[in-house]
């Protein structure tokens, strides 16, 4: 776990993972509780929190893409478009950044 932290890879591996869990549950767990029952608690604190997240993952994706020469036809645009599919980040550690 410790070379998570050290590495600019796995830091991005960290945000994908908190910034897809923060997706899901604004859109499973926030989003009903919203629109169905007028809860409204839940979006207005995780939403800014998740809107950190996806702005931190973006840079981190650009910088880690240039890192790593990655070429963004073939690379950065799957792991941007990623983060915006309920589970995509979680895919795209799986099958990509996992792997580098």
């Amino acid at each position: 776990m410790k070379q998570l932290f050290n590495s600019s890879l796995g830091r991005l591996r960290i945000l994908a993972f908190l910034e897809g869990f923060s997706l899901l549950i604004l859109v499973f767990v926030s989003m009903p509780l919203k629109y169905i029952y007028g809860v409204t608690t839940i979006s207005s604190i995780l939403g800014p929190i998740h809107g950190l997240l996806f702005l931190l993952f973006i840079f981190n994706t650009i910088s880690v893409g240039a890192e790593f020469n990655w070429r963004f036809k073939t690379a950065t645009w799957k792991v941007l478009i990623a983060c915006i599919i309920p589970f995509g980040t979680f895919y795209i550690d799986y099958k990509f950044l996992s792997k580098l």
